[in-house]
């Protein structure tokens, strides 16, 4: 739908004092503004609103209020649902926002909206310094963390969220609001979890950890019709695991380019290299693997060890769900489902939940999920758009197959699009109500609403 004459004044009038780009259709850098990490997602924005920083970020919620349009807010990452664009509305772009400050003495860093973790852990392994970030070097900082924030560290350090000090939002009517614990605190615990429902993260400040620069990580790999042995070696593994140390185990396909289907162990152990060693040996000798690519790396190479996995462009379709355990059956229902697998891009992953993360009270955050256990995430990319029905049909029938096993629930972060609104009830569970009640206080009449929405 065009803009009408006045609301192209208004923009007009807003881009003499904008310090980043007001973009329209057919404006230099529009189409390449417009896309998301996910290629299935294809909409037109009437504006992008690319911000430089705080300011541009209030003027743009106010214009957008003006007009009449529609809001989706757009951070530094991955945002695979597609909700940080929206067709004839406008997005809020924050991906130019890339500062880092880093205080080494005090341990903590506070950055900008439009940050990714491989960009923050460039900055705070100068220091040998880390928090909490995402299992994908290419995760936005901001959305990760409000959405809860499951890592490498997270057994150790907890999650992104639990990392947060304070956060400064642009609230519904285009004004800045600081969130910590003793500023708004209610408003600081609906953030940490409750996602983009209650305002725009300009700048997030987070608590920092000694790590690194070398750890103990990596992965191994093996034949996937020995994938019943692995899985059942990777839950014997995970009942005894230490803080220092995650694995996840992911049904995949080579590396290579092979397109052979493995089942792998992905490793992280954040302790000194000769706990690291000694905590992975068994890892290294079980199998054997056909591939080992477990020692002592970089931190930050550790965290973008995924990335090529995952690239900008490909068509993702994900669905996914925590486990009440993960029973014999079960595991004979993941090869199952894995071997109709139509694309050498999907997966089958299990992030195991133990530690620090399980550590912290049900209400304490919004984020309410501290059980020990697995969450899967059933996980299907391709670039055939031809694939698009083959490959969301695996997705949804393995989700399905699935159902059995699985818990009450579910990650706020790995919900599609197509979720309907009791999912994301059921994500916050026994929280839901407490944030029902603060996004009423925050955003009444629902303005951001173009995400996982908690309704006021």
């Amino acid at each position: 739908m065009p803009l009408t004459a006045q609301q192209s004044e208004a923009i007009t009038t807003l881009a003499k004092s904008f310090g980043g780009q007001l973009l329209r259709s057919g404006d230099a850098g529009y189409d390449e503004a417009r896309r998301v990490h996910n290629g299935l997602i294809d909409k037109h924005p009437a504006l992008i609103a690319r911000c430089s920083g705080t300011a541009d970020v209030m003027d743009a919620v106010k214009l957008g209020r003006e007009l009449g349009l529609e809001i989706a807010v757009r951070g530094g990452g991955h945002n695979v649902a597609g909700r940080a664009t929206v067709d004839d509305g406008l997005m809020i772009d924050l991906s130019p926002m890339k500062g880092v400050h880093v205080d080494a003495k005090n341990g903590t860093a506070r950055v900008q909206g439009g940050v990714t973790w491989g960009e923050f852990n460039r900055e705070t392994q100068v220091y040998g310094l880390a928090t909490t970030g995402g299992v994908i070097s290419t995760t936005g900082v901001a959305g990760l963390t409000m959405g809860g924030g499951v890592g490498w560290l997270m057994s150790k350090h907890g999650l992104s969220l639990d990392n947060l000090l304070s956060v400064d939002l642009v609230s519904a009517d285009g004004k800045v609001v600081r969130a910590s614990a003793d500023e708004n605190p209610d408003l600081f615990w609906a953030v940490c979890g409750g996602g983009g429902n209650f305002g725009i993260a300009t700048s997030l400040e987070f608590k920092l950890h000694p790590v690194g620069p070398m750890i103990t990580g990596g992965l191994v790999a093996h034949p996937f019709a020995k994938a019943h042995d692995v899985m059942r070696f990777f839950r014997d593994t995970t009942r005894s695991l230490s803080d220092d140390m995650s694995v996840v185990c992911a049904l995949t396909h080579a590396p290579d380019g092979s397109g052979a289907s493995v089942a792998a162990l992905a490793v992280a152990h954040c302790g000194s290299l000769a706990e690291g060693g000694a905590a992975v040996k068994p890892i290294k000798a079980f199998g054997p693997p056909i591939i080992d690519a477990l020692g002592p790396i970089p931190y930050s190479a550790l965290n973008g060890m995924l990335d090529a996995n995952y690239p900008k462009g490909a068509l993702n379709y994900w669905k996914s769900s925590f486990l009440s355990g993960l029973s014999d059956q079960a595991i004979d229902t993941m090869i199952e489902c894995f071997a109709r697998c139509p694309t050498p891009m999907g997966a089958l992953l299990l992030e195991h939940f133990h530690g620090a993360v399980c550590r912290t009270a049900t209400t304490a955050a919004a984020f309410p999920h501290r059980a020990e256990g697995y969450n899967l995430l059933v996980l299907a990319q391709w670039f055939d758009p031809a694939e698009n029905a083959r490959c969301i049909a695996w997705t949804r029938e393995t989700y399905d197959a699935m159902k059995p096993f699985m818990a009450k629930g579910r990650y706020v972060n790995y919900l599609g699009d197509d979720e309907a609104t009791d999912q994301v009830a059921a994500a916050y569970g026994p929280n839901y109500a407490r944030l029902s009640e603060i996004k009423r206080k925050y955003d009444p009449g629902n303005v951001f609403h173009l995400n996982q929405n908690i309704r006021p």
